[in-house]
């Protein structure tokens, strides 16, 4: 409900149609369903806001919140291959084991039949069944979970791995449009 409500706003405030909420707040009541609407004031001395901002950028969230440096989402690694590009390592028959380290209900929606099921949750306790001298491409929905993986191979001592960046949705979309999307 809030983004339709701040995606109207917006649109009102694009094109200078009706009445934007500037300056009100609206309540909505599911339970009752019923709407309310408070008047706000207008605070000069808000430091986003005010008459004069002191904070004119967003912070960085992590730090914010006291999130250790590891806990974060990593970065996109080099080397990320595409889903083509893992496509075409699987047409020419590379050496590589594809690993998806989605849940099992993922996997049983959309998958990739020469893919080898390992959920992230499961890989630390798993890496014993894995070779080091293998090469490994990961991958999960969209390539979060995957980036993760990687960090934790590679972690472990695994030294040719890596991320297929976009995961199961990129390969929808660039390889094979039957796999479906969820």
């Amino acid at each position: 409900m809030i983004g339709i409500v701040q995606a109207t706003e917006a649109v009102k405030l694009i094109l200078g149609k009706g009445e934007p909420l500037v300056g009100r707040l609206l309540l909505y009541d599911a339970l009752a369903m019923r709407f309310r609407e408070l008047k706000l004031r207008r605070n000069p001395e808000c430091p986003v806001c005010g008459d004069h901002p002191t904070i004119k950028q967003l912070i960085d969230y992590y730090q914010f919140c006291g999130v250790p440096q590891q806990a974060q989402e990593p970065a996109a690694a080099e080397g990320d291959l595409t889903a083509v590009e893992v496509k075409a390592k699987l047409d020419r028959g590379d050496n590589f084991v594809l690993i998806d380290v989605r849940e099992p209900h993922e996997y049983q929606i959309a998958r990739i039949p020469q893919a080898r099921l390992i959920p992230l949750g499961e890989l630390p306790k798993r890496l014993n069944e894995l070779d080091t001298a293998d090469e490994f491409v990961m991958h999960c929905k969209s390539g979060v979970r995957s980036a993760k993986a990687v960090d934790l191979l590679k972690q472990s001592g695994f030294r040719k791995v890596r991320n297929m960046k976009g995961g199961i949705l990129a390969w929808s979309d660039t390889v094979d449009p039957s796999v479906p999307k969820y």
